[in-house]
């Protein structure tokens, strides 16, 4: 057995602990409480939020780099990724149509905590006197809880910044050597050509290096202009397959409800460890697509021009159902549609389900999406990731972990894909653990920051 065989089987128990039951519960959990306690500001805040987006209460006078618009789209392009096209396919893959209603749950609970990460980022920021500004959990754990839990913020820290070489380098580098190889050989099944990868990753962090030299405002601009395109054409690529075979993804939604909690119906597996394999697979995708939890939105989100906190977590609660509810949800019908979800996996499964129903061009659409989607996550989780050494190593320093970034995507782009996903579960368990104990026992002051604000709103409302 070689080495990589070595070491992802070893990072596949260290996953596969991880993200048993009792973390995927956790998470849930967590989500279940925050949303109970804010009254589900995701369903009530919704509205409003969209508002925000538009610009309406933007001030250019506020403090802050970016604007709401941006900072969502910075957020955004770290999230909608190749979670939804590679991680979708991973989930279902391996824990069957069911594992996506896991993922959809965890989005809606994920909007709650995603609102609650982003006020706090908000709310504890540092702007230094040349207007930079530092944000994200480890300054709401240290600033909110106190000099004692400054343990937990380091812990994040050094997660946050060693995650980003999996989560947000290896893997969208990885996924997309893959899906462009396979295009340009035309070999969708086994696109294995490593020179190929090699000079894909090469160009990679050549085009990522351009973009981020320019810091959080850079990533905001770029961010901005690429996510709106890249996801209008995955998804009208996907509404035209689903509109020509609605009956199909009819019978595919109705098959994720019935084995979300009765897999072994649709599996032939044992109840309970099917149902386990299911929750586990479909949270962990869930939380490495749209990162509720992880607090890595924070830190982008943290840099809006706002002088209330709350407006920014409205914002971002947004985040979460675009990337999943809305877009994860086209890429895993389409996938189901084909009722043949194990034939391949990883992004030549997406091509494979896309390929049945748009022959010769369906994959051109996922390598395509791919691709943009790879770019805009790399930049924006780099920007993560260098928060995170900075805030163990000074500002000064942070110049050092953008080239040592920029290293890993070739890498990324020609190892094989088991072990980057595993590598992913266990730097996304580790970030999220701290970061929900901190929000958890923040949520008092956040349920006053809402309630404060949704007060001034609505009184607002009744003077217009």
């Amino acid at each position: 057995m070689g080495i990589v065989e070595t070491l992802t089987n070893w990072t596949g128990s260290i996953s596969g602990f991880l993200w048993s039951a009792p973390l995927a519960f956790t998470l849930l959990g967590a989500g279940l409480i925050i949303s109970v306690t804010l009254k589900f500001v995701q369903f009530r805040g919704f509205k409003h939020g969209i508002e925000l987006i538009s610009g309406k209460y933007d001030k250019p006078e506020h403090e802050g780099a970016i604007t709401h618009f941006q900072a969502l789209s910075a957020a955004l392009s770290a999230t909608i990724g190749t979670g939804n096209i590679v991680g979708v396919a991973e989930a279902i893959y391996w824990g069957g149509p069911g594992a996506i209603f896991w993922m959809w749950l965890t989005a809606l609970f994920g909007m709650a905590i995603k609102f609650t990460s982003c006020t706090l980022a908000q709310k504890f920021r540092k702007i230094d006197p040349d207007g930079y500004v530092r944000g994200g959990p480890m300054y709401y754990i240290e600033m909110g809880l106190g000099p004692k839990f400054k343990f937990l913020a380091i812990i994040f820290a050094v997660f946050t910044a060693l995650a980003a070489f999996g989560t947000g380098n290896m893997a969208q580098a990885n996924s997309v050597s893959n899906a462009l190889s396979g295009l340009v050989y035309g070999n969708l099944v086994d696109a294995s050509d490593f020179w190929f990868k090699l000079i894909v990753g090469i160009v990679l962090a050549f085009l990522i290096g351009l973009v981020i030299i320019g810091g959080i405002k850079r990533i905001g601009q770029v961010a901005s202009r690429i996510v709106p395109l890249m996801s209008v054409f995955y998804v009208t690529g996907s509404l035209i397959i689903i509109f020509m075979h609605l009956d199909m993804a009819a019978a595919a939604i109705q098959l994720i409800f019935k084995s979300a909690f009765r897999p072994d119906a649709v599996t032939g597996g044992m109840a309970g460890s099917a149902f386990i394999i299911v929750l586990r697979h479909g949270v962990a995708r869930g939380i490495f697509s749209n990162e509720s939890g992880l607090g890595t939105a924070p830190m982008a989100h943290a840099a809006a021009k706002t002088d209330k906190p709350v407006r920014e977590g409205l914002v971002a609660m947004l985040g979460p159902f675009i990337d999943t509810i809305v877009i994860c949800s086209m890429t895993a019908v389409i996938i189901i549609m084909t009722r043949d979800w194990t034939v391949v996996h990883g992004p030549e499964l997406t091509s494979y389900a896309f390929n049945s129903f748009i022959p010769h061009w369906g994959h051109v659409i996922v390598s395509i999406g791919l691709a943009f989607f790879a770019f805009s996550t790399v930049i924006s989780w780099s920007y993560y990731g260098e928060k995170g050494f900075e805030y163990l190593f000074g500002r000064e320093k942070r110049l050092i972990y953008r080239w040592i970034f920029l290293m890993f995507i070739p890498l990324g782009a020609s190892i094989k894909i088991k072990l980057v996903w595993n590598l992913c579960d266990i730097g996304n368990a580790l970030m999220a653990l701290p970061n929900l104990i901190a929000l958890l026992l923040l949520l008092p002051l956040i349920h006053r920051l809402s309630r404060d604000y949704f007060k001034e709103y609505k009184g607002y409302k009744k003077q217009r």
